[in-house]
């Protein structure tokens, strides 16, 4: 088979990872891929945001799957576009893919539904902002409605912060058409994780529990970013929890977008906020969260491509899905900068010595090569170091012992991936 794999960052890479130990797959391309993915794949120079491009090279080349990672063409409807083609595609339709196209319509069909969210208004018009967030007060979160690169969530402490963030959105068009339309909800504290579970709009198959860091900064401070690194499982999500969060959240989505001609085939993501033993939704993604993929493709044992064409095909209940026990945690090292203005072209040394490192991989998001050969930083976020180990601990320590081999000037990364986990493992 020849597969496509849309993207270019660190989910991109551990897709190809795992899909490259499938004996049923002969080519993998990769568009526009990075530097690491280059080794298992051939990297084609397509944006993955130039649907009519990736159309005609899969008609081109004949491809038997596509595979997309990131959020926008799934937005923009790629889907349909091949489906349209008669070319085999994984991930949602462009009607399905709204739930994270647009926060409004998610929030709207969980209130529909009766599944647990925070509550929330939606504006396109800055004074009516201003006046709820001054009703109400705060904290509240501000959001843009459309898709941000997971930056478009500004959490205020104060009424002052949030109107601030109702300008910097609507006004100063921080996030671009992403913020025309906003969202204001209620602030709800807790403990975050990450759900994810494989669907082909019936059944629903969950994933290994995991875990975001979103803030930049060590103690969850400073801005929000696409992710700094993650942690599978969590263990907030105790059994019990697990099961409600299917019974209550997961499986009642699914059939919530089904009911609404909606039908949700792919990897649906759900981030939820966790308090006294109580999911919400924060909000969904319709696709694989990015770092999170990193350490639940590290633990997926057997072969992904199965698993995908029965998502698609329909056949979900037959798949066999099985996981590694061991725990995997995945540390992000960024550009100094991010998740502001930084500056590329840095030569990464050290990737060789990591690489050799036993349960480790260094999964490439923001790299590329230069005239030289070097590889060299291109993005934000640069790599995710990844670990399996036989505890949390051993996985935390395994990765930033790779972490420390790899340096290039102005290298930012958090120093307490997986803290979180050790604390709840302490309390029991």
């Amino acid at each position: 088979m020849k597969i496509l794999v849309i993207g270019g960052g660190g989910r991109e890479h551990a897709l190809i990872w795992k899909l490259s130990q499938s004996n049923k797959i002969s080519q993998i391309y990769c568009a526009p891929g990075n530097a690491g993915i280059a080794e298992l794949a051939t990297c084609v120079p397509i944006p993955a945001n130039d649907l009519d491009a990736l159309l005609a090279f899969a008609l081109k080349e004949e491809i038997d799957l596509t595979v997309v990672g990131p959020e926008e063409p799934l937005v923009n409807g790629i889907v349909d576009l091949f489906s349209e083609h008669e070319l085999k595609i994984f991930g949602p339709s462009k009607l399905a893919a709204e739930i994270e196209g647009s926060k409004t319509f998610c929030k709207n069909l969980l209130k529909k539904y009766g599944i647990p969210s925070g509550d929330f208004a939606s504006f396109d018009n800055i004074d009516d902002a201003i006046e709820y967030i001054y009703h109400h007060g705060a904290p509240i979160v501000v959001k843009a409605d459309g898709l941000a690169a997971g930056k478009g969530v500004i959490v205020a402490q104060t009424v002052e912060e949030a109107e601030s963030a109702v300008y910097t959105i609507m006004r100063k068009k921080a996030f671009g058409a992403a913020g025309e339309k906003i969202i204001i909800e209620e602030f709800l504290d807790g403990e975050e994780a990450s759900f994810l579970v494989f669907t082909d709009g019936d059944i629903v198959i969950p994933m290994v529990t995991s875990q975001d860091h979103k803030p930049i900064f060590d103690g969850d401070q400073g801005p929000n970013t696409g992710g700094m690194g993650a942690y599978s499982p969590a263990p907030v999500i105790t059994d019990g929890l697990f099961r409600r969060i299917m019974n209550d959240i997961m499986i009642p989505t699914v059939k919530a977008m089904a009911a609404e001609g909606r039908k949700y085939k792919g990897v649906l993501y759900a981030g939820l906020m966790i308090k006294e033993g109580i999911p919400r939704v924060l909000e969904f993604n319709a696709r694989f969260g990015d770092p999170e993929a990193q350490p639940l493709l590290m633990r997926l044992q057997g072969d992904l491509l199965p698993v995908l064409e029965a998502c698609i095909t329909g056949h979900l209940a037959k798949a066999m899905v099985s996981w590694d026990e061991r725990p995997a945690v995945c540390v992000v090292m960024a550009s100094g900068g991010y998740p502001g203005a930084y500056e590329k072209g840095k030569v990464i040394s050290g990737l060789e010595a990591a690489g050799k490192l036993e349960d480790v991989m260094v999964f490439h998001a923001g790299t590329t090569t230069n005239e030289k050969g070097e590889v060299v930083t291109n993005g934000g976020r640069v790599l995710g170091v990844t670990a399996l180990g036989a505890t949390i601990p051993e996985a935390i320590e395994r990765s930033y012992e790779a972490v420390k081999l790899i340096s290039w000037p102005g290298v930012q990364y958090r120093r307490d991936i997986g803290q979180k986990a050790l604390k709840r493992l302490q309390h029991f």
